[in-house]
Formats: structure tokens, C-alpha cells, sequence
């Protein structure tokens, strides 16, 4: 499954701040119906492309949708940081 999506970097802080891009609820939707397929120990494994940079990841659920982790990687690489609305494009499963 290949999706893309415009979504604002947001911070969640645990004992170190972590970004994240929350997908849009259609997304999220889309995610919910192949989630049994793909899912292990309740994360979604993706490979996602921001501006240049491509990454494996694995999101997983908060908030009625579900978090897309940036490394600081990729937020440096494509000069983005909190607050920023990114323009993201996902491969669903392992690569």
C-alpha cells in the first residue's frame, strides 16, 4: 500500500523529545484495514519518503491515528523542524 499526505511536525516528550508526523484520519483508516496483515508487536512497519530522503520506520497508534517517527536525520537532511508541514509519502510494510 503506497499513501501520501501533507501532516505537522509535532514533539511528544518522553525523557527526550521525539518528533513525529500524525497521518490524516483517512489515512489512518487505510492504515486500519491492513494493519492484521502488516502489524507486528502493534507497530506498522513503512519505508517513508520526505522531500529526498527515504527511511524505514515503524509508526504506531496514539491519538485515533497513527505517529510517524522522523529521525533527526531526516529532519536535518530536508531542513524541516517542529511545527512544519511536511509532505510525506509511505510504503506500507517490510521492505
Amino acid at each position: 500500500m503506497e499513501l501520501e499526505f501533507a501532516g505537522e511536525i509535532v514533539e511528544w516528550r518522553g525523557p527526550a523529545p521525539y518528533y513525529f508526523v500524525p497521518l490524516p484520519p483517512d489515512e489512518a483508516d487505510l492504515i486500519d484495514e491492513v494493519k492484521a496483515e502488516v502489524a507486528y508487536w502493534g507497530v506498522i512497519p513503512v519505508t517513508a519518503f520526505l522531500g529526498d530522503t527515504s527511511f524505514t520506520t515503524s509508526m504506531f497508534p496514539r491519538e485515533e491515528t497513527y505517529f510517524l517517527p522522523l529521525k533527526d536525520a531526516v529532519r536535518r537532511a530536508e531542513g524541516v523542524a517542529l511545527g512544519d508541514v511536511v509532505e510525506v509519502r509511505l510504503s506500507v510494510g517490510r521492505a
